[in-house]
């Protein structure tokens, strides 16, 4: 029996502007296409962190790219839970509402 480690690899959105929609198909090649807007002309492409530089120096050079853009989404911090705790004051309603349920904060 063969065991397979599964490994998550690090992905990064890439949002690559075109004058024309004809040749969005070609850009699967860089990576998987995730949407496409019509009404914008832009589509929104997931490639490998590792990859990113060199893709998007070949992606610029297409002559149907108007423009290309890094999703900011890597570098924002998802951690809320930790600032909620210390950073904010509790309200007269929250206060009441935890006592009435047994809790105390």
């Amino acid at each position: 029996m063969i065991i397979l480690e599964f490994e998550i690899k690090s992905r990064q959105g890439v949002f690559v502007y075109l004058y024309h929609l004809k040749q969005s198909k070609q850009l699967r090649r860089f990576g998987t296409i995730s949407y496409v807007s019509r009404r914008m002309k832009y589509v929104v492409l997931y490639m490998d962190s590792a990859d990113v530089s060199e893709n998007v120096k070949k992606i610029e050079k297409l002559r149907f790219v108007k423009g290309v853009e890094l999703s900011e989404r890597p570098n924002l911090r998802t951690e809320y839970e930790s600032n909620l705790d210390s950073g904010f004051k509790q309200t007269e309603e929250d206060c009441e509402k935890n006592n009435e349920a047994g809790r105390i904060v």
